[in-house]
Formats: structure tokens, C-alpha cells, sequence
């Protein structure tokens, strides 16, 4: 809701801080998802020089293959009844630990921050090699994480061992419950993603019948935050993960509590992304049981329009941290802290109030 004060964008400030001082700092709260259509080591270096950080799927094509520009393409020609078999056989070919340290240290190289993200079983033999490359924060993600896993066929990752023996930050996930998230805090970590299923690239709900939205997520997750800063622990950063798609939903996310959010299908469309228009979730490949399908986006923008603008279009997809600015000035937020503070309505029809002529010409808000 609008506040009692208003302030003028350009004099608020969204930049994100990852743990204490000023190691990872970012001038743009945007995340890039881990996700090989969107993410390559050219992408990662757009984006950090835009002000944003993208993530590098260390389980991907581009750590598996010597060049891997030719398997995205074949991705993306690929049609649908082949899509799945295809992704399989492309992702058997194994994770080269070489072209990790290789990929890693290209984007350094280019003046960027870097983050990497890992699935949980290779978490802790990637740490050293993550490290030693560079790399600047560790992401360990899965479809759902939690401090306490039960396996008796394989060893249980140890988060506190994994952040006592990093000397850069680890943000774990994908979490939607707050006595979980709680948990997950106190091991120690910098970071924690929030969300399962609202990508829309994921068919994790309609796969597992598993999820939560994520406003209600993210303020779990947010609450478990602050409690965990109540009880003298460091702040943990809320990065709240898919589901965004057009400026009022980063927006709407931030509200909720998040320090930053991570995109994927948006960033899809930029002109940069790796697929030139694609997309598909990490657990798309999976061998046994795909979460995840490849969806068709197009070519939208320039990265730099999409995050920055100016916006050529009217509908919200363009010029998110514009949206970002702007909503904190109208909220009288001077910053992302003060705007996790904002008075929330819940109101289904926000979007479609007035708008039966842009919904019946399928212009500005009625192009969805």
C-alpha cells in the first residue's frame, strides 16, 4: 500500500549486502538463476557488470562440455516430443572438475563477482576447487533443503561443516517453511533461497504436488530472519527464488521480506541469455523423474533494459530496478529494509480493477 510519505526514486537505495561489510555487495538486488538457458560465463559478466550477480549451474552443460554453445542450440531446436530424451542424453555426459575451475576463473577475470551453485551431494568435494578458482559466494541448491536429512545409502551434507570450512559465503535452498528456515540459519549460512515450484519452467507442483506460494513463503522464511537476528544471529540474507515475472512481482516479493530476488524465465528473454529465448529448470534432465520442462520465451530485450531499462514496453517486464525505485518512493521506503515494512492487502483483482479495456484490446496489463 501507498505510504504516508513519499520519496523521490532516485534517492533511495536497493543495493544488497551479502553477511557483514562489504565483501559481496551488489548495486542491483537481482539474482540470475542457475539455470543453462539463460546462464553462461558471458551472461554472468553482463550482468555483474550491470550491477546485478547471475549464478553459474556448476551441474550444467557449460561445466560438462568443452564448448557448450552447440548443445544449447540443439536444445532449442529441439521439438517437444524429443525435448525430454534429448536433455537426458546430453546431461549424461559427466561434470569436468577442470572446466569448473576454467569457468570460474573466466569470469573473475572480467572484474565480476561470481557465484556458483552445486547440488547438495557435490557440494562439499567443489568447495575447495570453487574456492581455490575464485568464485565468491557458494550456492547449494536442490528442490527442497533442510538442516536435517535422513539417507542411509550416502553421507549427509553438514552444513556447519561446509560453512565452517568456506571461506566465502554459502547460501543453501530452496525452502518455504519458517521453522525449517530457522534451522537452516543456525548452521551458519550467509543466504537462503526461498521457493518451490513457482518457476515457470518447474512442474515440481504438478510432478510432487509440493509447493507454497510465494508471498506466504517468503514472509515465513523473512520472519524466521528476524527471529534468528533476535537470538543474536547474523542477518541471513532472503533471496526470494522464481515465480517473478513482471516488475510488480519482484516488487510484491521484496514486500514480503526479501533482500533480493532470483529470475530466471525473465532473463531468458534478454538478448544475452545463453538460449536466446529459452529455458528449462535444473531438475529438467533428471533421469528418473523430471521437475522441471523447456519453455519457449523469445528474445524481449537487452539485459540492460530488462534490468535497468529505459522500458520500451507498458506492461512491467522492462526496467525492474525502475519498478524497485519506484515502489519504494510511493511506499515513503528509503530503503529495502524500511520496505519489508509496508503495510500488505491481500486483493485478487488489484491487477484487473479498471483494466477491462486494456484486458479487451490485450494492451499495457491485459497482455497476460
Amino acid at each position: 500500500m501507498p505510504g504516508g510519505v513519499t520519496l523521490n526514486p532516485d534517492e533511495v537505495d536497493i543495493t544488497f549486502a551479502l553477511g557483514d561489510g562489504d565483501r559481496f555487495k551488489l548495486q542491483l538486488p537481482f539474482w540470475g538463476s542457475a539455470m543453462d538457458g539463460v546462464v553462461d560465463v558471458d551472461f554472468a559478466i553482463a550482468m555483474g557488470k550491470l550491477g546485478g550477480v547471475a549464478v553459474l549451474n556448476l551441474d550444467g552443460v557449460h561445466t560438462r562440455y568443452e564448448d557448450s554453445r552447440p548443445v544449447i542450440e540443439k536444445i532449442a531446436a529441439a521439438d517437444k516430443a524429443s525435448i525430454n530424451a534429448l536433455l537426458k542424453e546430453i546431461y549424461r555426459e559427466p561434470v569436468k572438475p577442470r572446466l569448473i575451475a576454467d569457468r570460474i576463473k573466466t569470469i573473475k577475470d572480467a572484474g565480476v563477482l561470481c557465484a556458483v551453485s552445486t547440488v547438495p551431494a557435490k557440494a562439499a568435494e567443489r568447495a575447495e576447487v570453487v574456492q581455490k578458482a575464485g568464485a565468491d559466494v557458494l550456492v547449494v541448491q536442490g528442490t527442497v533443503l533442510t538442516a536435517r536429512h535422513s539417507s542411509r545409502s550416502y553421507h549427509q551434507l553438514s552444513f556447519e561443516d561446509l560453512v565452517r570450512g568456506s571461506e566465502i559465503p554459502v547460501i543453501v535452498g530452496n525452502c518455504v517453511h519458517y521453522e525449517t528456515a530457522l534451522e537452516l540459519m543456525e548452521t551458519g549460512i550467509s543466504g537462503i533461497l526461498v521457493g518451490v515450484g513457482p518457476g515457470a519452467a518447474c512442474t515440481t507442483r504438478g510432478v510432487l504436488g509440493v509447493g507454497v506460494p510465494q508471498v506466504t513463503a517468503t514472509a515465513d522464511v523473512a520472519a524466521a530472519r528476524d527471529e534468528h537476528m533476535r537470538r543474536g544471529g547474523m542477518r541471513v540474507a532472503v533471496i526470494t527464488d522464481g515465480g517473478m515475472r513482471i516488475g510488480a512481482d519482484v516488487c510484491k516479493a521484496f514486500a514480503s521480506g526479501a533482500d533480493a530476488v532470483m529470475i530466471g524465465t525473465p532473463l531468458a528473454g534478454a538478448e544475452e541469455s545463453a538460449s536466446k529465448g529459452f529455458n528449462w529448470g535444473m531438475a529438467t534432465p533428471d533421469p528418473n523423474l523430471p521437475r522441471g520442462t523447456r519453455i519457449h520465451v523469445g528474445t524481449k530485450a537487452t539485459l540492460k533494459e530488462i534490468l535497468l531499462g529505459p522500458a520500451r514496453v507498458d506492461d512491467g517486464s522492462q526496467n525492474f530496478a525502475g519498478a524497485l525505485r519506484s515502489a519504494l518512493g510511493v511506499c515513503g521506503a528509503r530503503d529495502i529494509a524500511e520496505f519489508q515494512h509496508v503495510e500488505m492487502v491481500i486483493a485478487p483483482s488489484i491487477t484487473s480493477e479498471g483494466k477491462s479495456l486494456q484486458n479487451a484490446q490485450h494492451v499495457g496489463m491485459g497482455k497476460g
